[in-house]
């Protein structure tokens, strides 16, 4: 039977909780925080996704009757642990970068704040989701950035698990893509979803053109044919053969996507269908949407990149101690270092509107929250970055924002990032980040 979200973890979270429980220090207040030591290769920026993902699964993370019969028959639990799995319910503060934020390397993207208990088994399941969604969100941002404000569409379902590909679609849409071909995605988050029909459909019928007019009887004439099959020129010819002047689109699948574009649009302009468009696919990724900005290519198909985090598939972040009672905690260890102390992230913006720096306040709660409101006051174009989404337990307002709304902040925040920050090339992250005691 299906497991209960608490089992979404590791072994070693019960392991800690068992024996903290033991020795006493179960329940310390701690601040725990989720930040990148550094970006992925290649990348400038990051895209927080999958935020309201996390706050679902921190308030419904619990454990049922059959979790806990596993978990104590396996020796994984002992009876004072499974006492505590039973009656779990996180009653801690979370705040948190909103969703479809930019994000730069050694700022915090959440804080978790609560007992150790409470907040130590949570690692496991808000790693898994943000490392996920926030690399595809960041690969569909490229993606839509290089496009120049042609539509993309996710066209990954397959390529991917399939809850997976749930929630890429998701964080793909809140990054820019207009559609998804993933029905799930669609019902659960709302995204608008596209499809018509693929190179079987074609190979079914005795010829191509009896394939393009029964989809034209069943779609209309602004459906979109894929006509890559067998020869490109003889297909475009049967499309408009079966669809006419209001020939909605053609699709192209394969070979040279540049080259075929420009033959596709002069064969399609001299049969007298300019206003047909011209999407493409296939194994499309940032570069090779880039390399097609000059092609008379009007909608992308991307699949296999944009689920996979385009080389990138996870955004290597980590969720780490930072405060124990508060008194500032931190790591030594080669190469995985940690900054102690509770956090609080701002970002500096020109007047118009660009943005220079992030800033990371650390020290005491009182004292990062009084400096924090005296940039933002004194300070022209300061933001703070974080918002409460989760308050003794509750989810705020913050914490339910609809999926439109992450997907107009991602616009913005891409939108304020210097130029040069939006390059495909290797550089260093798009704004600098330092880091001030208070």
């Amino acid at each position: 039977m299906p497991s209960s979200i608490g089992m979404l973890t590791d072994h070693y979270e019960l392991t800690m909780l068992a024996t903290t429980l033991r020795e006493g220090t179960a329940d310390t207040p701690c601040v725990f925080e989720v930040f990148a030591r550094r970006l992925p290769p290649g990348r400038r920026y990051g895209i927080v996704a999958g935020t309201g993902r996390v706050v679902d699964a921190i308030t419904s993370f619990r454990f049922d009757d059959a979790d806990l019969d596993w978990l104590a028959d396996a020796g994984i639990v002992d009876a004072p642990t499974r006492r505590r799995l039973a009656t779990f319910r996180f009653t801690g503060r979370v705040d948190a970068m909103a969703e479809g934020e930019v994000y730069m390397p050694g700022t915090p993207l959440f804080t978790i704040t609560g007992t150790f208990a409470e907040a130590v088994v949570l690692e496991t399941i808000v790693l898994s989701v943000l490392n996920h969604d926030a690399a595809v969100a960041a690969a569909a941002a490229r993606m839509v950035s290089a496009a120049q404000g042609r539509p993309i569409i996710d066209m990954g379902t397959r390529r991917t698990h399939e809850r997976a590909a749930v929630a890429a679609a998701r964080a793909a849409h809140v990054a820019g893509f207009v559609a998804t071909s993933n029905l799930a995605a669609g019902r659960e988050h709302g995204i608008p979803t596209a499809g018509t029909a693929a190179h079987a459909f074609t190979l079914l019928h005795v010829d191509e053109e009896a394939a393009f007019r029964a989809q034209v009887a069943q779609l209309g004439p602004g459906t979109t044919l894929l006509v890559d099959t067998y020869d490109i020129s003889v297909g475009i010819e049967r499309a408009v053969a079966a669809a006419g002047p209001d020939l909605g689109a053609i699709r192209i699948d394969s070979g040279d996507l540049g080259v075929l574009a420009h033959q596709a649009r002069r064969q399609l302009d001299a049969l007298g269908n300019e206003r047909t468009r011209i999407v493409v696919s296939g194994d499309l990724d940032e570069y090779a949407i880039a390399a097609l900005a000059a092609a008379p290519v009007d909608v992308y198909g991307a699949g296999t990149a944009v689920v996979t985090g385009s080389g990138a598939p996870t955004a290597g972040l980590v969720y780490k101690l930072a405060e124990v009672a508060g008194r500032p905690v931190a790591k030594r260890s080669p190469q995985k270092e940690t900054e102690g102390g509770g956090k609080t992230p701002l970002r500096a913006h020109r007047a118009s509107g660009t943005a220079t720096e992030d800033v990371v306040l650390v020290g005491h709660h009182d004292a990062r929250l009084r400096a924090s409101a005296q940039l933002s006051a004194t300070e022209s174009g300061w933001r703070p970055l974080h918002v409460p989404m989760i308050v003794d337990g509750v989810v705020t307002d913050a914490g339910r924002e609809d999926l439109a709304a992450s997907r107009d902040r991602c616009a913005a925040s891409l939108r304020s990032l210097p130029w040069e920050g939006l390059s495909l090339s290797r550089g260093d992250p798009a704004l600098d980040t330092r880091t001030i005691a208070v």
